[in-house]
């Protein structure tokens, strides 16, 4: 394909270089600064990638040593990943989010050696574990961590993991999906298989580097010697003045953050989006409201609805191969490589029901997790997804919601049992259970029902600060309703749909 990019050639996820473009051009703007953002090229990347793999292996790195990454997104925590991952070792990209015992158990589940950490999170590092400060200008900053020279790449074995990431789940511990070099890799060439001219895009990164959605879209930038700004976080002010100042032409995103850039009046006012030609959202519902007035925002865009998992890789869906236009709400046409089907109780062809799917990139299983694994794939080597789709007669395939209880708030999930159980460590709630309201900008949001324990006095923001103190910021509740008991379903466990309900009617009435 004219214009496509050719990776047939990468073995390494941390070497994503391609060698006969220019190395002079821009690939990264970093702005961790936002007064003063710094121009990487593609050399200065390359060369400072190798500068990590071999401070690591000054240091008495081994192949197959894994080192985690604990801080918001800047160029140092990317060459980090991708300086660990040339050297042979494995990448640990760490939620920051999580509270600090969560924070100690990923790291030992890992088996972390090392931690490159910014000065903020450093706290949260468990004290026995040597960390690399990116904010330090001493001997254990990462400046002089860097030993810059020449650098022989490892070349992996086919199966050989590159990188750890941690997925909630509804035991309230985080599993490890061990992730391969080769699986990676095909999901960069699959989304450069769909489309063409790449390197000619400047990409905006907002996502956190430690999500599957930041990460593939930092290295798809890359692989393609395109160029892309990495933002420290999502603020909606500072977004839409780096999308003006920059001229980027491709927002990577998840819904939650086109709806809150759009109450930026002020701001769109006094910036020019034109360079803007494309805007892809996922990692949460999309809705045709929000479709309307993000098309509103970028006229000339062209709209997508991205969908990946953290097991099975960051894509799955693309365009029609006999060019049919791709309905707004729907994630698209399964892509080349990937078998997937929908089952509906033992109906294994259904028009809608849970997707389970195949890719090149699926994992090997959760780490040391055997039955977490074992429960999250058929017996013929699917991963079960836990999403309801639907295929249209175009083949065509539309996300319709989960099957579980697990929602999504800002583009995070939030699994109702994490929440409980956090609440109820609460000396003065008995009992507690979350469901989620509808809400326009988050996608849904937490609501929490609490029984009190006898005699206890408790206002809601008691419960409101207490989550926020031991949890997420986005697990917390918007609103906590006070209940003598919750209602219980003929099996006599909790009626969820039955809140759910009373739920929605409080946030009816305001």
């Amino acid at each position: 394909m004219p214009g496509a990019t050719p990776l047939s050639t990468l073995v390494n996820l941390g070497d994503l270089v391609k060698r006969d473009a220019d190395p002079k051009a821009i690939a990264l703007i970093d702005c961790h600064d936002d007064a003063n953002p710094r121009d990487y090229t593609h050399g200065d990347i390359d060369a400072a990638a190798n500068a990590v793999a071999r401070g690591l292996i000054a240091r008495g790195g081994q192949r197959g040593d894994r080192m985690a990454i604990l801080a918001a997104n800047r160029a140092a925590y990317l060459l980090a990943y991708l300086g660990t991952m040339r050297a042979g070792m494995v990448s640990v990209p760490v939620n920051f989010k999580l509270p600090r015992d969560t924070v100690e158990y990923v790291m030992r589940d890992a088996g972390v050696s090392m931690v490159f950490a910014d000065a903020e999170r450093l706290p949260l590092c468990p004290a026995d574990l040597p960390v690399v400060n990116f904010d330090s200008t001493g001997e254990d900053g990462f400046d002089a961590f860097l030993d810059f020279g020449s650098f022989d790449v490892v070349r992996p074995a086919s199966d050989e993991i590159a990188m750890f990431l941690y997925t909630s789940g509804s035991t309230g511990r985080p599993k490890g999906v061990p992730l391969t070099h080769a699986g990676q890799l095909w999901a960069i060439g699959a989304r450069a298989r769909s489309g063409r001219n790449w390197e000619q895009q400047r990409f905006m990164v907002a996502a956190p580097l430690f999500h599957m959605n930041g990460l593939a879209s930092a290295k798809f930038a890359l692989a393609a010697h395109a160029s892309f700004v990495l933002m420290p976080q999502f603020r909606a002010v500072p977004f839409i003045r780096a999308l003006a100042r920059h001229r980027c032409t491709f927002i990577t995103s998840v819904p939650t953050m086109m709806a809150l850039m759009a109450q930026e009046t002020e701001a769109l006012a006094l910036h020019d989006l034109s360079s803007v030609t494309r805007v892809s959202m996922g990692s949460a519902p999309l809705t045709q409201a929000l479709i309307d007035k993000v098309q509103s925002l970028f006229p000339g865009a062209v709209l997508s609805n991205g969908y990946g998992t953290t097991e099975t890789g960051p894509v799955g869906f693309g365009p029609h191969p006999d060019g049919i236009l791709t309905p707004p709400l729907a994630l698209g046409y399964p892509m080349a490589d990937i078998r997937l089907r929908l089952v509906d109780g033992g109906n294994r062809d259904a028009g809608e029901g849970v997707l389970e799917i195949w890719t090149p990139a699926l994992m090997p299983g959760y780490h040391r997790l055997p039955e977490r694994t074992a429960a999250a794939m058929t017996d013929d080597g699917y991963y079960i997804t836990g999403d309801i789709m639907r295929r249209d007669a175009n083949g065509f395939y539309e996300f319709v919601g989960r099957a579980d209880d697990m929602f999504v708030c800002s583009g995070e999930n939030i699994y109702p049992g994490e929440v409980e159980k956090m609440l109820e460590r609460h000396p003065a709630i008995h009992q507690a259970c979350v469901v989620p309201v509808p809400d326009e900008i988050r996608g849904q949001k937490p609501v929490a029902f609490v029984v009190p324990e006898s005699g206890a006095t408790l206002a809601a923001q008691d419960v409101k600060e207490f989550a926020l103190a031991n949890a997420p910021a986005y697990q917390h509740p918007r609103h906590v309703e006070f209940v003598a008991e919750l209602p219980l379903a003929g099996t006599n466990k909790v009626d969820r749909h039955a809140l759910i309900q009373r739920a929605a009617s409080l946030a009816g009435q305001g």
